[in-house]
């Protein structure tokens, strides 16, 4: 390569149009999802104080959420389910009657095009907040199974195109994709929280599902924050159970381990956005530290450009518009 003056890299960066042209990394919307709350009730929208913008939203105010969404362009949503009912074992998770499952039915009749993308875990739906079923006062993790995967049919039944295993049980997506296939289901997609770490970023998403644990944490079956090489063999392990998607959460703190899942496997790879990562940036921009759009694109770029294909963010509304 040639020194300088021969070589100036600054030519390719002297005009907006010119950086446009030779830009590595480029933001699409068809690779987002958006995450939204359904909650019980009517001509209710509960805004949610960490996570400025989104809201908890009753069955008519998500549908109109939806539609506007879908005029704009997005092309996914990841769908969470807030009940008024909780029970120990997370029983509203796989009702026929549940919050999700009637979202998805209005959905699917209004967006057929739409990709519906469902949360299955239990945590939003267990009295005590955890991902699982409690047994001597420990997480059950095989006795947690067959509950995953008879929320993850009842889903798909009612109009999910793909289900999302986030609860970090030891063989769920073995158990899952086996539910599926035996109930009739062989096309339906699975994206999996393959590296879910207990992150203190997922704070206002607490609020938004209300979901925070009464008691303990989940830094016993979630992912330890200092490990890459266990991401790799969770990923490794989630493939060879019928896994279609990988998924890395949270991005932000761990754009190494996306890096790293990337190199490794050639599946498709997601990577979550989270609400703690939202949330700082809103604050930011709130107090006028920094222009939340501009630190936004350069967050979402970083993610795309560690190499995750689809990102969920809450940014993919505004997203819409600003691209």
């Amino acid at each position: 390569m040639s020194a300088f003056p021969a070589t100036r890299l600054r030519r390719l960066r002297r005009t907006a149009s010119l950086r446009a042209l030779v830009r590595e990394t480029r933001l699409d919307l068809e690779g987002f999802v958006l995450p939204l709350f359904a909650c019980e009730g009517e001509g209710v929208v509960r805004p949610l104080e960490g996570l400025p913008g989104i809201a908890q939203r009753s069955l008519d105010e998500l549908v109109r959420e939806v539609d506007s969404c879908a005029a704009l362009g997005v092309p996914a949503i990841l769908l969470f389910g807030v009940p008024d009912e909780k029970d120990d074992e997370g029983s509203g998770a796989w009702a026929d009657d549940g919050i999700v499952q009637r979202a998805l039915r209005e959905l699917r009749g209004r967006h057929p095009g739409l990709v519906l993308v469902t949360d299955v875990c239990l945590c939003e739906y267990t009295a005590h907040g955890h991902c699982g079923v409690l047994a001597g006062g420990e997480i059950a993790n095989d006795e947690t199974l067959e509950l995953l995967a008879r929320t993850a049919v009842s889903h798909v039944e009612a109009g999910a195109d793909a289900v999302a295993p986030s609860d970090m049980m030891d063989g769920r997506v073995g158990a899952i994709r086996g539910a599926l296939d035996e109930a009739g289901h062989p096309t339906a997609s699975i994206l999996a929280y393959s590296a879910k770490y207990a992150s203190a970023f997922y704070g206002p998403f607490r609020e938004a599902a209300g979901s925070t644990p009464s008691f303990g944490d989940r830094r016993g079956y979630q992912m330890d924050p200092a490990n890459v090489r266990e991401a790799l063999r969770e990923c490794e392990l989630d493939l060879g159970e019928g896994a279609d998607v990988l998924m890395v959460k949270p991005a932000l703190p761990n754009l190494d381990v996306i890096r790293a899942v990337r190199e490794r496997f050639d599946a498709p790879l997601a990577a979550y956005n989270v609400s703690g990562e939202y949330a700082m940036v809103k604050a930011a921009a709130a107090r006028g530290w920094l222009d939340e759009r501009q630190a936004a694109l350069e967050c979402l770029t970083a993610i795309r450009r560690a190499g995750a294909d689809v990102v969920i963010s809450y940014w993919t509304k505004e997203l819409a518009g600003w691209l």
